[in-house]
Protein backbone atom coordinates (compact mmCIF):
# COMPACT_ATOMS: atom_id res chain seq x y z
CA UNK A 1 0.00 0.00 0.00
CA UNK A 2 1.44 3.42 -0.70
CA UNK A 3 1.82 5.98 0.70
CA UNK A 4 -1.13 9.18 0.87
CA UNK A 5 -0.16 12.53 -0.62
CA UNK A 6 -1.92 15.68 -2.38
CA UNK A 7 -0.95 16.40 -5.82
CA UNK A 8 -1.60 19.82 -6.73
CA UNK A 9 -1.56 21.05 -10.93
CA UNK A 10 -2.44 23.79 -12.31
CA UNK A 11 -2.65 27.91 -11.86
CA UNK A 12 -0.30 30.91 -11.06
CA UNK A 13 2.55 30.30 -7.85
CA UNK A 14 1.53 31.44 -4.87
CA UNK A 15 3.26 34.37 -3.41
CA UNK A 16 2.65 36.87 -0.57
CA UNK A 17 2.64 36.27 3.32
CA UNK A 18 1.20 34.94 6.01
CA UNK A 19 1.20 36.31 9.20
CA UNK A 20 1.26 33.26 12.36
CA UNK A 21 -0.68 33.88 15.38
CA UNK A 22 1.53 32.78 18.59
CA UNK A 23 1.31 28.69 20.19
CA UNK A 24 -0.21 28.19 23.03
CA UNK A 25 1.71 25.28 23.96
CA UNK A 26 4.97 28.16 23.48
CA UNK A 27 2.87 30.79 25.39
CA UNK A 28 2.02 28.94 28.32
CA UNK A 29 5.71 28.18 30.16
CA UNK A 30 6.64 31.62 28.91
CA UNK A 31 3.64 33.18 30.66
CA UNK A 32 4.09 31.22 33.89
CA UNK A 33 7.72 32.99 33.70
CA UNK A 34 6.38 36.17 34.52
CA UNK A 35 6.32 35.13 38.12
CA UNK A 36 10.20 35.13 38.26
CA UNK A 37 10.23 38.94 36.76
CA UNK A 38 11.04 42.01 38.14
CA UNK A 39 8.38 45.07 36.38
CA UNK A 40 6.39 44.53 33.54
CA UNK A 41 6.88 42.08 31.00
CA UNK A 42 4.79 42.64 27.48
CA UNK A 43 3.91 39.31 24.94
CA UNK A 44 3.15 39.56 21.54
CA UNK A 45 1.17 37.01 19.62
CA UNK A 46 -0.45 34.98 22.63
CA UNK A 47 -3.50 33.34 21.46
CA UNK A 48 -6.88 33.67 23.03
CA UNK A 49 -7.66 30.39 23.75
CA UNK A 50 -9.04 28.75 26.76
CA UNK A 51 -5.78 27.15 28.34
CA UNK A 52 -4.76 30.92 28.16
CA UNK A 53 -7.36 32.84 29.36
CA UNK A 54 -7.38 30.10 32.22
CA UNK A 55 -3.61 30.81 32.88
CA UNK A 56 -4.20 34.25 33.02
CA UNK A 57 -7.13 33.77 35.59
CA UNK A 58 -4.00 31.56 37.92
CA UNK A 59 -1.69 34.44 37.26
CA UNK A 60 -4.00 37.00 38.54
CA UNK A 61 -5.08 34.92 41.61
CA UNK A 62 -1.18 34.32 42.38
CA UNK A 63 -0.68 38.48 42.52
CA UNK A 64 -0.22 39.25 39.03
CA UNK A 65 -1.58 41.93 37.40
CA UNK A 66 -3.34 40.35 33.90
CA UNK A 67 -4.05 43.23 31.35
CA UNK A 68 -5.09 42.54 27.59
CA UNK A 69 -3.92 45.38 25.97
CA UNK A 70 -5.89 47.15 22.52
CA UNK A 71 -3.17 46.11 20.28
CA UNK A 72 -3.70 42.16 21.59
CA UNK A 73 -0.43 42.04 23.88
CA UNK A 74 -0.86 40.34 26.95
CA UNK A 75 0.92 42.59 30.08
CA UNK A 76 1.76 40.77 32.98
CA UNK A 77 3.12 41.89 36.20
CA UNK A 78 3.85 40.97 39.29
CA UNK A 79 2.49 42.24 42.15
CA UNK A 80 1.81 40.62 45.38
CA UNK A 81 4.37 37.41 45.92
CA UNK A 82 2.49 36.64 49.13
CA UNK A 83 -0.27 33.75 47.65
CA UNK A 84 2.10 30.70 46.53
CA UNK A 85 -1.48 28.35 46.19
CA UNK A 86 -2.73 27.37 43.25
CA UNK A 87 -6.45 27.15 43.33
CA UNK A 88 -7.96 23.21 42.24
CA UNK A 89 -10.65 25.33 40.63
CA UNK A 90 -8.30 26.91 38.46
CA UNK A 91 -6.03 24.33 37.83
CA UNK A 92 -8.00 22.06 37.15
CA UNK A 93 -9.28 23.11 33.89
CA UNK A 94 -5.57 22.32 32.43
CA UNK A 95 -2.56 20.21 32.41
CA UNK A 96 -0.29 23.03 31.62
CA UNK A 97 -1.24 24.69 34.94
CA UNK A 98 1.82 23.09 36.19
CA UNK A 99 4.08 24.86 34.31
CA UNK A 100 3.60 27.79 37.80
CA UNK A 101 5.68 25.49 40.13
CA UNK A 102 8.55 25.45 39.08
CA UNK A 103 8.55 29.43 39.20
CA UNK A 104 6.83 30.14 42.17
CA UNK A 105 9.52 27.60 43.99
CA UNK A 106 11.85 29.37 42.59
CA UNK A 107 10.91 33.14 43.22
CA UNK A 108 8.83 32.27 46.82
CA UNK A 109 10.72 29.75 48.32
CA UNK A 110 11.19 31.84 51.29
CA UNK A 111 7.59 32.59 51.80
CA UNK A 112 7.15 29.01 50.49
CA UNK A 113 8.78 27.83 54.17
CA UNK A 114 5.85 30.02 56.07
CA UNK A 115 2.92 29.52 53.88
CA UNK A 116 3.51 26.20 51.52
CA UNK A 117 3.28 26.33 47.79
CA UNK A 118 0.36 24.06 47.14
CA UNK A 119 -0.76 22.90 44.23
CA UNK A 120 -3.23 20.00 42.51
CA UNK A 121 -3.25 17.16 39.97
CA UNK A 122 -5.41 18.82 37.07
CA UNK A 123 -8.61 16.20 36.65
CA UNK A 124 -7.79 15.55 33.08
CA UNK A 125 -4.43 14.58 33.94
CA UNK A 126 -5.37 11.82 35.85
CA UNK A 127 -4.84 8.65 34.74
CA UNK A 128 -3.42 7.05 31.80
CA UNK A 129 -2.98 8.20 28.39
Amino acid sequence: MGLAYFEITGGPRLRGNVRLSGAKNAALPIMAAAILCEGEVILHDIPPVSDVHSLCELLAKLGLDVEWRPDGALRLIARDEMNCKAEYDIVRKMRASICVLGPLIAKRHTRASHNKITTTTPHNARGSR
